[in-house]
């Protein structure tokens, strides 16, 4: 993919989008990183930084650097920021919620995740604008992504972008070095990685990916091309693992209309 042109098509898609159906503008949650901090700065292009709410949603757990690195990307794109800490929302539904069994961290999380929703839709209601998602097509195939969390938007201008397509677009649009080069985290507890919770880099992962959906290959080609056997398992299992995230709910099917 030529990113040139990517960046050119991204940007029409967002002005069209809006533009018919919500003049308003875009509301976007701006975590710090560089998903958020890219889907921002099209945004910007496409639309006028008029246009473009960004807001941060720091839960108790998040790392501090989160809004201080929001702040800069603000700063960076003339936008400002507007902060509203969740903690006290997520706490009270983590804990009613605790009654159904012990939370663990990815229970929690994704009570993070969607309450971040849960804000980013009534502003945009109450603004009379849409979500813009900052996914991306990396996160989708693992699916490391939380249902109705991070996935809801009315569009996602990133999710046709590799997580390594989408760092070169980053410096083609001139965004900081440090944000394209911040090791990713969807930020739900301490210390915590993309990476590391999917036990392979965006590297490796988006060349298996490339591979075995855009060029064909089986997986036994890959292996044999020296791929590691063990990373090549793992990326398809996340994948088949997830693929209900990937597809609205199903139903029985009984008109025959698909819609």
């Amino acid at each position: 993919m030529e990113i040139p042109e990517a960046h050119k098509e991204i940007v029409d898609f967002i002005a069209g989008y809006i533009g018919e159906f919500a003049p308003g503008g875009a509301v976007i949650g701006l975590s710090g990183g560089l998903d958020s901090a890219v889907t921002a700065a099209l945004s910007v292009e496409a639309i006028g930084k008029e246009k473009v709410d960004i807001i941060a949603l720091p839960y108790r757990a998040s790392a501090s650097s989160s809004v201080s690195d929001a702040e800069k990307i603000a700063k960076h794109l003339g936008l400002e920021l507007e902060t509203f800490d969740i903690s006290e929302t997520v706490d009270t539904a983590a804990k009613k919620l605790g009654e159904f069994g012990e939370l663990d961290r990815v229970r929690l999380g994704n009570i993070a995740a969607r309450v971040r929703m849960i804000f980013l839709y009534d502003i945009s209601k109450a603004r009379r604008k849409l979500v813009i998602g900052t996914g991306n097509r990396s996160e989708s195939l693992l699916g490391y992504t939380t249902l109705w969390g991070d996935m809801a938007c009315a569009i996602a201008p990133l999710g046709d972008l590799f997580k390594t397509q989408e760092r070169n677009l980053a410096a083609e649009i001139g965004l900081p070095r440090w944000i394209i080069e911040k090791t990713p985290s969807a930020d739900l507890w301490k210390g915590q990685t993309d990476e590391g919770e999917m036990g392979i880099t965006y590297e490796t992962a988006d060349r298996i990916l490339y591979n075995l959906f855009d060029v064909g290959k089986s997986p036994e080609e890959l292996i044999a091309e020296g791929y590691k056997k063990e990373e090549v398992e793992l990326v398809i299992k996340k994948y088949e693992s997830s693929h209900f995230k990937r597809r609205m709910p199903l139903t029985p099917g009984l008109t025959g209309v698909r819609f």
